[in-house]
């Protein structure tokens, strides 16, 4: 029997069981592939089959990608790192950041003089 149209016979399907590294990503066949960041640490399923990755954890599927032909590559969905501090030179999220600009410049209501805070505390410090 001979392939039709360079594809074997049969279906190719693997079951794999990885730790989402420090880096946000399960390494398969000498390449990474992405995962959410908040799974940094968790046990994930990866099943390999129709040239597709399909990572989940527990019930839910969390990343799917294509299976790369090289060796040594990151593949990356750049919504996983969506989050990250220092990612694309941001400490924080864009969101977190504008409401902090968009913030009141008054001084916090809640400040008062050392010496209200030493008749609290029977004392000077």
């Amino acid at each position: 029997m001979k392939p039709l149209g360079g594809q074997p016979s049969f279906g190719s399907l693997r079951q794999l069981t990885r730790v989402v590294g420090n880096d946000c990503a399960v390494e398969i066949d000498t390449n990474s592939y992405s995962v959410p960041w908040r799974l940094i640490g968790e046990r994930v399923a990866v099943t390999i089959a129709a040239g597709q990755v399909r990572i989940r954890h527990g019930l839910h599927q969390v990343a799917v990608h294509e299976q790369s032909k090289g060796r040594r590559l990151r593949i990356i969905d750049s919504a996983h790192l969506d989050g990250v501090a220092g990612r694309n030179g941001a400490v924080r999220r864009a969101e977190i950041a504008a409401a902090a600009v968009l913030a009141p410049s008054s001084p916090p209501s809640l400040l008062l003089p050392l010496a209200e805070y030493e008749a609290v505390v029977g004392g000077s410090f």
